[in-house]
């Protein structure tokens, strides 16, 4: 038997439980999990009413994880027993010409075949083991530490993604403005300085959060409130941001967002806060600004993320945690008291042993 945290009923907290130890059938990798990574999209899944929530419960949440290979199913040759892996989380189908190129994340017959992600349908990370359904879900850390490598599976590779797409606007003298600056937007922020020459405004309503943007790069701070948008065209000269990134998606935020890009500029929504953002002539948004929704990233995106780790130009700010502190973490998470990325080590008994 084993330990995990699983969310079993809906609208109540996640619970940790004891369930059995899984075993890899053919072509199927058992890893023992290092560390899982906590993530604002669980607190959003774990809020949907019971006639809309999509998956089998229970469900062993965390789709942020890393781990050494503790056994191979059939026919599995490309991994070995012992080895330190990061798991890629959207998977696709390996078939379709997305697959093809690495880009799972854009599989167009992963959900008509019920292939869900770990945490996200799939039993997750936030176990003392889990399965992962190919070796090719599995990118080798090559020496990173673990706690390190948990976030960058989401919480880099979902805004690396979204700047890599937006990199031809980000030209020197070029503005980027980074709304929420929690998981993936401290690492945002330091995406930004290690890709683009971009000036980097980012906006938070906690001052706490403001003070790490600014320890981790950010050349502007500004409190996201009703003043923003001025402030950033202020900041610009009147003609707005090249690229705004918006890790929380509310109503408020994404106005910001639309009265703050440039014409031609680029307004990302990463984040799941429920707003809505008008798009059309008279909707709001300068002329030629392209909107995004961007989910994840691809196989090899997330090399490169772990490669720019390993260099040193990208660390995840984390706060660490048991298995059994996990539903802890969960509300500390909602109650936004979580500065960075909460790692959860599932076999650490004290977090204070590290």
């Amino acid at each position: 038997m084993m330990k995990a945290v699983q969310y079993r009923r809906v609208g109540h907290a996640p619970e940790v439980v004891e369930v059995p130890v899984p075993e890899p059938g053919p072509g199927q990798v058992l890893l023992k999990v290092t560390a899982a990574g906590l993530c604002h999209s669980d607190l959003a899944v774990m809020g949907w009413p019971e006639e809309q929530f999509p998956y089998a419960l229970p469900m062993t949440l965390g789709h942020e994880g890393v781990g050494t290979v503790a056994a191979l199913g059939a026919g599995v040759t490309s991994v070995t027993e012992g080895e330190a892996v990061a798991v890629y989380g959207p998977w696709g189908c390996g078939r379709c010409h997305q697959c093809a190129e690495g880009k799972e994340n854009c599989c167009p017959r992963a959900a008509g075949l019920g292939i869900l992600p770990p945490g996200l349908g799939s039993p997750g990370a936030l176990a003392e083991y889990m399965l992962v359904d190919s070796p090719r879900h599995l990118v080798p850390l090559n020496g990173l530490d673990p706690v390190q490598a948990a976030p960058l599976t989401d919480a880099g590779l979902t805004p690396y993604h979204a700047i890599r797409r937006s990199l031809p606007k980000l030209l020197p003298g070029s503005t980027a403005v980074v709304i929420g600056v929690g998981g993936l937007g401290h690492l945002a922020v330091q995406l930004l300085r290690a890709l683009t020459p971009a000036r980097v405004v980012a906006l938070d309503v906690s001052k706490e959060k403001l003070e790490l943007a600014r320890e981790v790069g950010a050349h502007e701070t500004l409190l996201s409130d009703g003043e923003a948008a001025a402030q950033i065209r202020a900041l610009t000269g009147g003609t707005g941001a090249e690229v705004v990134l918006d890790f929380v998606g509310a109503e408020a935020t994404l106005a910001v967002a639309a009265a703050s890009v440039a014409v031609a500029g680029d307004v990302t929504v990463v984040g799941l806060g429920g707003g809505t953002l008008a798009v059309g002539f008279g909707g709001g948004l300068p002329f030629e600004v392209s909107a995004s929704f961007p989910y994840w990233g691809s196989r090899r995106e997330l090399m490169e993320v772990l490669e720019l780790a390993r260099q040193g130009l990208v660390s995840s700010h984390v706060e660490i945690f048991t298995l059994e502190q996990a539903p802890e973490a969960y509300e500390r998470l909602h109650a936004g008291e979580i500065d960075g990325r909460a790692v959860v080590l599932p076999h650490t008994s004290s977090p204070h042993s590290l």
